[in-house]
């Protein structure tokens, strides 16, 4: 196993490569460059070529891609053109932001999705499936932007305001949820290391409902239908021929066969994530790698836009290649070191 994983992070430096060439080509084919900015009436006219000096925006291109891999191979993203930081430093403040907001993700996706899914099939073309699922094709339908703003519009603003002028000095209070950044601004520098946490939580739960939710109607879906095929094998019929019990049956023999098409999806689930993270993140202004690209974009930061693809997609080989380990944990009869 240790063979197949070190051959597929060195499958991954061509697929870098790349990405990072694309998205180099996209930034040159698309108009202007982060100087033109500066072209403003009110500013000296010297003002864009000293910009462009610093930042060598009219060397040509083929210069400025052999710079860029060369830092890459160092993995120096260089400095942000915006912001006039190290690039590095800004991708370690956002990043820990969009692992966070994913993890609260994938625990809204997988444990809800796998239950409701592995219900469903249990109690097959009963009310409770049929209700399941009308409810699980409402929310996969539900395009996942016009969920987060009802969400603030409804359960924040509405519903906590609600909360708050009623049980304001009731530990209910805290059900009031906030619908914007990761903090509380004005009061978190002076809460308790506990009281942190909990506005921390309090700010994850709205944006991480709004990216997981659909998913997890999905994954439901997906987990039925597993189910109900792996529980009409003949390795299920027999474990129920001996009299095992139908939870034994269900939880030890048939949901871990069940779980493969599920592993699927959360290889493919990393870059949902992170494409799903720019609206979301936006919306709730949370300052993550998905608002980070935007504003690179916007700004037209060549660096800090390529260090984010990059980033990117490290971490989505990173996610299917642990999918991928994940199968030969649920079905012993799959070797990766073939």
């Amino acid at each position: 196993m240790l063979k197949y994983a070190l051959r597929k992070l060195l499958l991954a430096i061509p697929l870098l490569w790349g990405v990072v060439t694309l998205i180099f080509v996209l930034l040159e084919l698309s108009p202007g460059n982060y100087a033109d900015k500066f072209l403003n009436p009110d500013l000296p006219p010297g003002v864009r070529e000293a910009v462009c000096a610093k930042f060598h925006c009219d060397d040509p291109a083929w210069v400025r891609y052999l710079a860029l891999m060369g830092n890459l191979l160092r993995l120096d993203f260089g400095m942000s053109m915006d912001q006039e930081r190290p690039v590095f430093d800004i991708i370690l403040e956002a990043l820990p932001n969009t692992l966070l907001l994913s993890t609260v993700t994938l625990a809204v996706i997988y444990p809800i999705g796998i239950t409701l899914g592995t219900v469903q099939a249990v109690r097959h073309n009963s009310r409770l499936d049929a209700g399941i699922s009308v409810t699980s094709l409402f929310f996969y339908s539900m395009p996942g932007f016009w969920l987060a703003m009802m969400l603030q519009l409804f359960v924040s603003f509405h519903l906590g305001g609600w909360i708050e002028a009623n049980f304001s000095n009731s530990p209910l209070a805290l059900l009031a949820l906030p619908s914007s950044d990761r903090v509380d601004a004005v009061l978190y520098e002076y809460m308790t290391p506990f009281e942190q946490r909990i506005d921390m939580a309090r700010h994850l739960v709205l944006p991480g409902i709004a990216m997981g939710l659909a998913s997890a109607a999905g994954t439901a879906r997906y987990m039925r239908s597993s189910l109900l095929e792996v529980i009409r094998q003949d390795y299920i019929r027999t474990a129920r021929a001996k009299g095992l019990p139908e939870r034994t049956v269900i939880l030890r023999h048939a949901l871990r066969n069940a779980l493969l098409p599920i592993i699927t999806l959360f290889g493919l689930s990393v870059p949902y994530l992170f494409s799903g993270a720019v609206l979301i993140e936006t919306i709730f202004a949370w300052p993550g790698m998905g608002r980070l690209i935007v504003t690179a974009i916007f700004s037209q930061d060549t660096p800090l836009i390529v260090a984010c693809f990059f980033v990117s997609t490290c971490l989505v080989v990173l996610g299917n290649l642990v999918a991928d380990l994940a199968y030969a944990w649920a079905d012993p009869r799959i070797r990766l070191d073939g």
